[in-house]
């Protein structure tokens, strides 16, 4: 059974995948997802498939053994997907969170992520907390060019 902890970290990273798919929703044109706005250098379809990609690979397939295999670089060269396939993607992303989280122990928390960060080596506990203000720093960054983009 899970522990308390990564209960917690899952539900806030659900939340904000969930706020991520709103902000996209809220795009009331689809080619805007794609554009970019000063010194913010990715869209926001961009932004979403890399926070999806990233989510996918060290929480669902690393912790959940998903067999998602990661294409960073496609991450930010793809283009002009539609919102509903950015909307399926995320969905996706949330499944494979809540499947890689499910069976965090307490004292899995504390033991070394399997992979290396920046090359070193980190608690999962520690990894969870980078990848909650990962989501974080992007889902700002979408706001604000859905915000300036539409208005």
């Amino acid at each position: 059974m899970a522990s308390m902890i990564a209960n917690n970290v899952c539900e806030i990273i659900v939340r904000d995948l969930q706020k991520l798919a709103a902000e996209v929703s809220a795009f009331k044109n689809e080619e805007d997802l794609w554009k970019t706005e000063g010194d913010i250098k990715n869209s926001t379809g961009n932004l979403s498939l890399h926070v999806c990609g990233n989510l996918q690979h060290f929480i669902g397939a690393v912790l959940g053994n998903s067999g998602y295999i990661r294409n960073r670089d496609a991450e930010f060269a793809q283009k002009n997907i539609s919102k509903e396939k950015l909307l399926k993607e995320i969905d996706v992303t949330v499944a494979a969170v809540k499947n890689g989280m499910r069976l965090l122990t307490d004292e899995e928390l504390y033991k070394e992520y399997p992979l290396e960060k920046w090359n070193q080596h980190s608690s999962k506990a520690f990894l969870l907390i980078h990848l909650t203000a990962h989501l974080n720093y992007h889902l700002g960054q979408i706001n604000y060019l859905r915000r300036v983009l539409e208005k």
